[in-house]
């Protein structure tokens, strides 16, 4: 098949979906099939074998100057003026855009695609590939309401909680978009059901096809760092729990000798809440890492926490399983899914709850035994679970279908 994949940003490494994408093209290619990837800034990081072309927006959230006003020699077109002004009133444009684009870019490509898959861009100029006639599947992760209901619930103020339905502003976009489209993948059965409830989809359009945990993610041949906690978090966001884990980790560096290597960039809040704790001296940051370097951490900790509000899936998670790490993770969205209920592969907690996550992280650290037990069944549960190969597999046998009905006689 000759398959177009869509992702409006793709950041390398930790971000999901330029993880995602990255993964899914190798192996679709390594199936044999022919994929071409539209993607705009941040540019995914592919493999050989994987075309990439590039969408380029004004990239106005890029580092180090986000929420930058282009200079007027940037303008190309009223896409890019839209963009603009979007983000100049508060809201977040490059899911509208960037579809506008795309559909541009695609018109009059009819005969060079089987199909189209969106990766939950979502934005309107799908339906004018709809109404251009390619057959289209799109992969939501999961619906982005829940980080508008968390971010707002732990805005500061009343002017944030108003900025933030602002810049949330096109949801409304994407759930008008997802109820018309075909058919949609998703990770997880708790995803599933949220696209549901949140979006209005109807269950039969929906299928689940889990992700995958690259070869990569192993175990580590070195020691691993005495009282060494780690966590990892694609954004500084609310959502990603930082701040209860913080507060839980200060409570434990009161008794105990422990670091927290935290796999993300900080935010202000968070380097904030880190001063007032007083543990800036027992707390390490790092971001921009290679792969490789990222199994080193991993494999670095005597256990890892995940202490999200909710997750559509959490690839950290199933990475951290591969590489044997033990792990207490919150009991919330698809996090149960991926280690299971039992408590052989991880300790589940109540989301949010600092002291519940403290008991745990400490009677863990007490026990080794029980941390090799623990690591060993959750690297034979990622092996056995997530696997890239088999994500395409289904993910092809996805389009194969959609095509198949698309050109089935009315």
């Amino acid at each position: 098949m000759r398959i177009a994949l869509m992702s409006y940003r793709s950041k390398p490494h930790c971000g999901g979906q330029g993880v995602y994408v990255r993964h899914l093209s190798r192996e679709l290619a390594a199936l044999g099939h022919t994929v071409e990837v539209f993607s705009g800034q941040p540019y995914p990081e592919l493999d050989e074998g994987v075309t990439l072309t590039k969408v380029p927006s004004l990239d106005l959230y890029r580092e180090p100057d986000p929420f930058r006003t282009p200079w007027p020699n940037e303008y190309r077109d009223l896409i890019d003026v839209e963009e603009v002004l979007t983000m100049w009133t508060a809201g977040f444009p490059e899911p509208k855009t960037f579809s506008k684009r795309v559909a541009r870019l695609l018109k009059g490509r009819q005969d060079d695609f089987d199909i189209v898959h969106d990766n939950q861009t979502l934005g309107s100029g799908i339906l004018d590939l709809v109404e251009q006639g390619f057959p289209l599947i799109a992969t939501i992760h999961h619906p982005i309401t829940f980080d508008r209901r968390i971010d707002i619930a732990n805005a500061p103020t009343l002017r944030k909680k108003i900025t933030l339905r602002r810049w949330y502003g096109f949801l409304r976009m994407q759930k008008k978009v997802a109820r018309q489209l075909p058919r949609i993948l998703t990770v997880s059965e708790s995803s599933c059901r949220d696209i549901v409830t949140d979006f209005g989809v109807d269950p039969s359009r929906l299928e689940v096809i889990t992700l995958g945990v690259d070869d990569v993610f192993v175990p580590p041949t070195a020691p691993r760092v005495p009282g060494r906690i780690v966590a990892m978090a694609s954004a500084d966001a609310p959502m990603k729990g930082i701040a209860t884990l913080l507060e839980a980790f200060a409570k434990l560096r009161t008794e105990r000798d422990v670091e927290l290597v935290l796999v993300t960039k900080p935010g202000r809040r968070t380097a904030q809440l880190i001063d007032q704790l007083g543990i800036a001296d027992d707390v390490r940051f790092v971001n921009g890492i290679s792969e490789a370097e990222l199994v080193d951490v991993m494999g670095s900790a005597e256990l890892a926490c995940v202490p999200s509000l909710y997750e559509g899936f959490s690839l950290p998670t199933a990475e951290l399983m591969a590489c044997a790490t033990p792990l207490v993770v919150s009991r919330t969205g698809a996090i149960p899914e991926l280690v299971g209920d039992d408590g052989a592969c991880a300790t589940l907690v109540t989301p949010g709850d600092v002291g519940e996550l403290e008991a745990a992280i400490a009677e863990l650290l007490d026990d080794p035994e029980r941390r090799e037990a623990m690591g060993r069944a959750a690297r034979e549960r990622a092996l056995e679970k997530f696997s890239w190969r088999a994500v395409a597999k289904a993910t092809a046998a996805a389009y194969e279908d959609v095509i198949a009905k698309e050109s089935a006689p009315c």
